[in-house]
């Protein structure tokens, strides 16, 4: 997928659980996903499950301290894999400013630890 965010984007070994909060759908169903990448701007995983561009997403996302940040995500694109997965690339959608710079940190220390910053 070409890289289009502004934003540095920065790898976590966590997990996304979303809920589709579109409204298309009478049912919520709960999905786990395999968070790729995390910025301040959005998140990108891959999931089993096709999604919407411009669907929004209900999601808690666990991130490397074991906190829990709530969220919501706009889907802004999906490339399929050819094992039938999808990789989705998201925008957050009023991102609490504390949870942004908690994202922020993270970045900051990362960066540290490869000589860039």
């Amino acid at each position: 997928m070409e890289e289009k965010r502004s934003s540095r984007r920065m790898g976590l070994s966590a997990r996304l659980v979303i809920k589709n909060i579109n409204g298309d759908s009478t049912k919520e169903e709960e999905v786990e996903i395999d968070v790729l990448d995390v910025s301040t701007t959005g998140v990108g995983f891959r999931c089993n499950v096709p999604l919407t561009i411009g669907g929004v997403y209900d999601t808690f996302l666990k991130i490397w301290t074991d906190e829990v940040i709530h969220a919501f995500l706009k889907v802004v694109r999906i490339e399929q894999t050819l094992e039938e997965k999808y990789i989705c690339g998201t925008i957050f959608i009023g991102l609490p400013e504390m949870n942004a710079r908690r994202i922020e940190v993270y970045d900051l220390l990362s960066r540290i630890d490869e000589g860039e910053a």
